[in-house]
């Protein structure tokens, strides 16, 4: 009802209202959605789903005689993840917060069951959890997430309050230590590839934070003497040497330890221009590449989509990553921000090694390309990324 001569009109709250303001904010939400990353992210998971397909149809000591077995397990991997995506989106990065701590411990136990009788290993890494049926799991994948969250919230606790205008010392320390358990239990099984991948996202998340540059620099240089600590402590299993003997030397043992990249090259460089058709590339249907499903799943699409078919996943995952830049220097708060440069860190670094690693420029480590290698835990862990990240630009100023 309007109060006449009051000044003011009061509003009397109806149903149909109410609904009518409900349908309105999720048009808002779903409007604010960042539809340019998400439609990058089907993409290339799409991509994914037919390159997996094609390096495993003829290989019949894997698929159980099923030529579709991996492409409808990779659907439904991907269907999952992007339920995950949007069950993140709805609860909202905020909301996550309050759950932090539960979902870091929860990682830590996972993490350390994998060490357990629990643990299965996997092309040398001791870093899977079997679930039965076919079905495992690895925690390394959310533990990425675990620790860019309880970086985040440590970090940026004080700075958010308005009692301080960066981190201060002390609260590095806190963030790093968060870091520091599960990076050692992941490194003991030996997990190399996600050990790289998470020091990565921890300087991307100093650096976003506001840190003094003498953390960012001495975190560089621990990494250092640290890589240099395991070498000499032989933590390192023989194969992973052994790769990284590869890497510095291409020349060597081209049938042993360097086959892997040896094919990869073959395979990618005999694609062309154009490649040779999805299904028809002789390095991949003469199973001569490794592990082709998920850490080499590039060499697929150089193969058979060419040189151009390559691009464009290269040009999908940089749009990803612009996207979520964007995302990070428009973000409201310093929690916000923080998570969405660990997010950017974590899929650039694993992106960028793993095409490296089929390209020759960079060693052969076990991490596979997001959105695109087949396998239920990273697919997941990446798209509750790009929940989190969904969030954090829903929930951003409109003006920004």
């Amino acid at each position: 009802m309007t109060g006449v001569g009051s000044g003011y009109t009061v509003r009397r709250f109806t149903p149909e209202r109410g609904a009518v303001g409900k349908l309105m904010a999720r048009d808002s939400v779903f409007r604010r959605l960042d539809w340019v990353m998400l439609w990058a992210c089907i993409a290339l998971t799409f991509i994914g789903s037919l390159l997996v397909w094609s390096a495993t149809i003829h290989r019949t000591q894997i698929n159980h005689g099923d030529p579709e077995y991996f492409l409808i397990r990779n659907v439904l991997n991907a269907a999952i993840g992007i339920g995950l995506c949007a069950g993140t989106i709805v609860i909202g990065h905020r909301r996550v917060q309050s759950i932090v701590p539960i979902l870091y411990g929860l990682s830590i136990v996972l993490l350390l069951a994998v060490l357990s009788p629990l643990g299965s290993t996997v092309n040398g890494a001791h870093s899977w959890i079997v679930l039965g049926g076919g079905f495992s799991l690895q925690p390394s994948e959310f533990a990425k997430i675990t620790i860019v969250l309880g970086m985040a919230m440590i970090l940026s606790a004080r700075v958010d309050a308005g009692d301080r205008l960066h981190p201060d010392h002390r609260t590095v320390m806190q963030a790093l230590g968060i870091a520091l358990l599960p990076v050692c239990v992941i490194l003991l099984m030996p997990d190399l590839g996600s050990t790289m991948v998470v020091a990565t996202t921890m300087l991307g998340v100093l650096l976003a934070s506001g840190a003094s540059n003498r953390w960012v620099v001495g975190l560089m240089a621990a990494g250092t003497a640290g890589a240099v600590l395991v070498w000499k402590l032989h933590i390192l299993k023989q194969y992973q040497v052994d790769r990284f003997a590869a890497f510095a030397n291409p020349a060597l043992d081209p049938a042993g330890v360097g086959y892997n990249t040896a094919q990869a090259r073959i395979a990618i460089g005999s694609g062309g221009l154009l490649g040779k058709g999805l299904f028809h590339g002789t390095q991949t249907t003469g199973q001569f590449v490794p592990e082709q499903q998920t850490d080499f799943v590039f060499t697929v699409a150089g193969e058979e989509l060419g040189f151009v078919g390559a691009a464009l996943i290269v040009v999908l995952v940089g749009i990803v990553l612009w996207r979520a830049c964007r995302i990070a220097r428009n973000a409201s708060d310093l929690y916000s921000t923080i998570i969405a440069a660990g997010i950017l860190a974590w899929f650039a670094f694993q992106s960028f090694e793993n095409i490296g690693m089929t390209l020759g420029i960079m060693p052969v480590a076990g991490i596979p390309l997001p959105f695109v290698s087949y396998g239920g835990s990273s697919m997941f862990a990446v798209w509750i990324g790009v929940g989190l990240l969904q969030s954090i630009r829903i929930q951003r100023p409109i003006s920004a």
